[in-house]
């Protein structure tokens, strides 16, 4: 008979086995009732897009000027999980991951401080907008992904985008849905061609027109080719 086996036999017939158990059974109950428990706990899973267009530019453009060179400076700071960039034509965003239970406030207070404190990581004078942020939470996780292709010749883009939309307004209508948002597509550009003898007559300065074009409508303008 092993070291178990006489172990077990001498419990057997002791009196202070009875005792044991019930110093056993105590203490799990006593566990079951200081635990703090919670139906639906929250876990801090902070999360945001960093949206920075860059109008006129193509994909590759957007990775090689605006994409690498964010994720290079976000990725700087503390606490940080992972950094992820995408690329389209005309806009990078730029996914920032936190830690698993750095709080939310500190976690996007951190990602403010650090794009206003590297303002000029971006030479002047290339179009790019300032940068917007989405921030997610544990919530905001997509449920269903799905991505749309064509491979009929002639079809682009813009097809596919129109029919992205179509479905979005579609998905909404179920029941439940919280969002629907379609990612990708071409960032929509408006050319607007000025009359200075007309400006003159109606004594309109060219920096009231900006003004107004810039705001509400416009992420970015870009005035390089104003004469």
């Amino acid at each position: 008979m092993g070291i178990a086996g006489r172990m077990a036999q001498y419990f057997q017939s002791a009196r202070i086995t009875p005792l044991l158990a019930l110093v056993a059974l105590l203490m799990g109950l006593f566990a079951a009732l200081v635990t703090p428990r919670e139906e639906e706990p929250q876990i801090n899973v902070t999360m945001a897009n960093v949206l920075i267009p860059f109008p006129g530019a193509s994909a590759q453009q957007v990775e090689q000027s605006v994409a690498g060179p964010a994720e290079q400076v976000l990725g700087q700071m503390a606490g940080l999980e992972h950094v992820m960039s995408a690329s389209v034509p005309g806009l990078a965003v730029i996914t920032v991951q936190f830690k698993v239970g750095l709080p939310r406030t500190e976690a996007l207070v951190r990602l403010y401080d650090t794009l206003n404190s590297h303002r000029d990581w971006l030479p002047a004078g290339l179009g790019v907008g300032e940068p917007i942020v989405k921030p997610k939470g544990i919530d905001d996780v997509p449920i269903l992904t799905a991505t749309l292709y064509d491979q009929r010749p002639g079809s682009g883009a813009a097809e596919l985008e129109r029919i992205a939309h179509a479905m979005e307004a579609e998905l909404k209508r179920v029941a439940g849905t919280r969002e629907v948002a379609t990612i990708g597509g071409f960032v929509k550009q408006y050319q607007v061609q000025l009359d200075p003898q007309k400006l003159l007559a109606y004594n309109i300065p060219l920096s009231t027109v900006i003004d107004r074009v810039k705001s509400p409508f416009a992420t970015a303008v870009d005035t390089s080719a104003i004469a």
